[in-house]
Formats: C-alpha cells, structure tokens, sequence
C-alpha cells in the first residue's frame, strides 16, 4: 500500500506548502480499528488525535518524518446521510475506552493488519481549491461528495472521498522543497483501459501534461504532484 523512500539530510515539510496532508490506511472493521489503537499503545507512539466523522471514524498520527497519518473504518452506507448530492460528514470526538472495549477479548492485538486493509484516500494541502477542482473534477472526472470554501472531498462510485484536498494551512502557498519529506507519487486505480483512454483524452484537451510509463499514464495536477494512472 505505501511505498517508502529514504532520502538522507532530508527535513519536514514546512506546513504551509502543498503536497501530502495525510495518507488514509482503511481496516475493515470497528474491531480492527480498535486493535489498531492497541498496538499504538503498546507501541508507545503517541496519537495525534481522533475524529467520529459520521460515515466513518478515525485515528490520527505522524510518522517519523513527519508525514500525517490515518487510520480509520467506514460505517456501512445505508448509515451515511446526504445533503442533497454531499455527503454529510462532522469531526465529533470518539469515546477511545469504548472503541478498545471492541477487542477486549484479545489476549494482545495481531502484530499486523488484516487483508482487506486498503489505501482508503489520500489527502493533500493544495494552494487554491478551485484550481484543485477544476483538475480533479473537470479533468480526471471525480465526483465532488462534499465542498466547502476551503475543502473539497472527491470520489468515484459514491465513496465519501478518494481524495480530500484543504487550504487551511496553504492557501497560496509554494511546492514543498526538493529535500523535504512528503509525497513523491500517489497511484489511481482505474477500472478498465476505456477509462484510462477517457482521462488521457481529458489531460490533452486541457493541455495538461502526461506521460505513458510504470504500466499506466504519468502526469501532475495543479501543484506539481506526481500521479500514476493505471489500470489494474
């Protein structure tokens, strides 16, 4: 699911450039969410925060470098509630005692996350959101499930997002330097070889750059992040 690359004498991220905000890991249940919070526990790492966000629920940490973090399980659909074409989403609290209660019967959580553990979404620090519209939206095709003056969260097939995309630290801000930690590519799935064609068709209309390499189509949005396209 991620990739990692060392790059020595490399530094954090200034927090007002664009780039990653926070890879988004997806278990596949309550109870694995809660195992994951044990072994962050008895990891000694410490958490950096945690959010009920009515179609799912999050855990939230840095890695060493620096890089954001989440941890999360989706409740079923049928419990997400709509606004019209949005999906309705909060950041309320999670009672953290209550969710370990999930797995009180482990003698120690698995040492590792189970199959069907997904890359859930990625988001990103973007320096105009609708820039980033225009891109993701009018170009690669996604479908906005939520939007607001200084967010936008995107899917395909009526996910709540794929892709989340804020300025609250970055609006108008620069690229991340060349030696600082963050994302080098994220990788987009996509169903079959007419989707593909379909977005590579888009890109050339809008004079957007792009590449045929690594198995799938290169290219970069708004900000200079590195996407792969591909089919799988």
């Amino acid at each position: 699911l991620i990739y990692l690359v060392e790059q020595q004498g490399a530094r954090p991220k200034a927090r007002n450039t664009t780039g990653l905000y926070h890879l988004a890991i997806l278990v596949p249940s309550r109870v694995e969410l809660a195992r994951s919070l044990a072994r962050l526990i008895r990891s000694g790492n410490p958490l950096g925060g945690h959010s009920d966000h009515l179609v799912s629920e999050a855990l939230y940490l840095t890695d060493p470098d620096g890089n954001g973090i989440e941890i999360y399980r989706d409740r079923p659909r049928s419990e997400w509630k709509m606004n019209g074409a949005q999906v309705q989403m909060a950041t309320l609290p999670i009672d953290l005692q209550a969710l370990l209660r999930e797995q009180a019967d482990d003698n120690a959580p698995p040492a590792t996350v189970p199959n069907g553990t997904t890359m859930g979404h990625i988001h990103l620090q973007v320096a105009d959101i609708g820039a980033a519209a225009r891109f993701y939206n009018g170009i690669l095709g996604f479908d906005i499930m939520l939007g607001m003056p200084t967010a936008l969260f995107i899917s395909a097939g009526g996910y709540h997002h794929h892709i989340g995309l804020n300025t609250w630290e970055s609006a108008g801000g620069p690229q991340g330097a060349p030696d600082a930690a963050g994302l080098r590519q994220a990788t987009i799935d996509l169903p079959n070889a007419e989707a593909l064609a379909d977005v590579k068709a888009r890109l050339k209309a809008a004079n957007v750059p792009a590449s045929e390499e690594s198995g799938g189509l290169v290219t970069h949005d708004q900000d200079q992040n590195r996407l792969l396209l591909r089919v799988v």
